[in-house]
């Protein structure tokens, strides 16, 4: 009986959502290495579409399996999960596998497995476990750093493996943790952070220096004139100094801790004709794919861009690519409303659950697809610089594929049992 009732509430919305864009991005993997002078079929091992149709099978049963476990699985065994996901970012920093420039996988045969992606969905799990304490209070200082130690313990893992992109993505619980509580001001300390980093790469420094002494000037003016509280004179001027700082230091980070092609790719997005044959090349080559796809595309297998390999790693990042040159702007149209509807539909699943547990697990998975979407979207379109992130349920890769599987389905099965989660916050 209770297995006819968790059937019946499982959200088949977000189940045909699932299917439609594993289904798309198999057919789009195939279109990416398709070649019209020796076709071959979309099941031949020998292609990336036919690898991945053996992914697909696996993401079968791992999601079938995840709907047969019992739902307190996930609550009792979070912290277990994170820590063998933790002995396994570690492990891949001694035996691991080495691939452009990364050591982020364990090579088995043939088979690839990257952690990192599994890292994403451990994460989700353990901070889940963590806030569903009631006396966690992420706007308390305790709370907040005990959360950002979680967040942090991954990411500097992953960092190590010189997986940058990975490690970014880890940024989306940021976002999650806004929705519990995250003061207001973190936030805006943190985008104007971002602001400040963008306009340190496209103004000279001087040109900064003037610019916040004029606001800090600007601002203490409107407070004596309005006469508030002469303190805020203090804290106006202590966040211009520490902002003139921080774009100092962004010279440092650049040129000290980025590795020469990663300071290449930041370079090329702010001027995409610096290296228009080296590092600006992907980009310039997948920007001319998808606007030559024009309103309708070329057609299913008629890309030329993607026949003449003029883009890099189209079949896997640059998989949006070739949606947009053979789908035309309709296509891609098509493909950003089912990730948009895949994401509002997890936010809306997320705030009807009455354990907060699920609730801040469904979140995390909302923003960490938010996240990749937005990010190898703006890759492809040049954007964000390129760092090598996949587009969930599109690009091929089986460590991707099952760690988006087990990340959207154990959310489901959460969500099918809502009635049976008390909070406890």
């Amino acid at each position: 009986m209770r297995q006819d009732t968790t059937k019946k509430n499982v959200d088949w919305l977000t189940v045909f959502l699932y299917i439609t864009m594993v289904i798309v991005g198999w057919l789009n993997i195939y279109a990416a290495v398709y070649q019209p002078d020796a076709p071959t079929s979309i099941f031949s091992l020998s292609l990336n579409s036919g690898k991945q149709l053996m992914w697909i099978g696996g993401a079968a049963i791992i999601a079938a399996s995840i709907m047969l476990i019992d739902f307190k699985f996930f609550n009792t065994f979070a912290y277990p999960i994170f820590g063998v996901t933790l002995i396994a970012l570690l492990g891949v920093l001694v035996i691991g596998h080495s691939a452009g420039g990364n050591t982020s996988w364990f090579k088995i045969g043939f088979i690839r497995i990257q952690p990192s992606e599994f890292a994403k969905y451990a994460l989700a799990l353990a901070l889940a476990r963590y806030i569903d304490n009631p006396t966690v209070k992420i706007d308390k200082p305790s709370g907040l750093l005990a959360a950002l130690a979680i967040i942090g313990l991954p990411t500097a893992l992953v960092m190590l493996q010189k997986d940058t992109g990975s490690a970014m993505v880890f940024s989306a619980f940021i976002l999650m943790l806004y929705r519990e509580g995250l003061p207001d001001w973190i936030m805006t300390l943190g985008l104007w952070a971002v602001f400040l980093f963008i306009m340190a790469l496209v103004l000279p420094e001087t040109v900064i220096m003037i610019c916040l002494g004029l606001l800090v000037v600007i601002c203490v003016s409107y407070i004596l004139y309005k006469k508030k509280n002469k303190s805020l004179i203090l804290l106006v001027t202590t966040i211009g100094v520490v902002s003139f700082l921080f774009t100092e230091g962004i010279d440092y980070i650049m040129y000290d801790v980025m590795r020469p092609h990663q300071r290449k790719r930041i370079e090329v997005l702010v001027n995409p004709n610096i290296d228009p044959l080296g590092v600006g090349y992907q980009v310039t080559q997948s920007k001319i794919a998808i606007g030559s796809g024009g309103l309708l595309g070329k057609g299913f297998l008629e890309g030329t861009q993607t026949k003449f390999n003029f883009v890099p790693e189209q079949s896997t990042d640059f998989i949006f690519c070739t949606i947009g040159e053979e789908h035309g702007w309709i296509g891609s149209l098509v493909t950003i409303g089912l990730f948009a509807a895949l994401i509002i539909r997890l936010i809306i699943l997320a705030e009807r659950q009455k354990s907060r547990f699920a609730r801040v697990y469904g979140y995390s998975a909302a923003c960490i697809f938010f996240i990749h979407f937005m990010i190898n979207m703006g890759m492809t379109i040049g954007i964000f610089p390129v760092i090598g992130i996949p587009l969930p349920f599109f690009s091929y890769g089986g460590s991707s594929l099952w760690a988006f599987t087990l990340l959207l389905f154990t959310f489901i099965k959460l969500d099918s049992h809502r009635s049976q989660m008390l909070s406890r916050s």
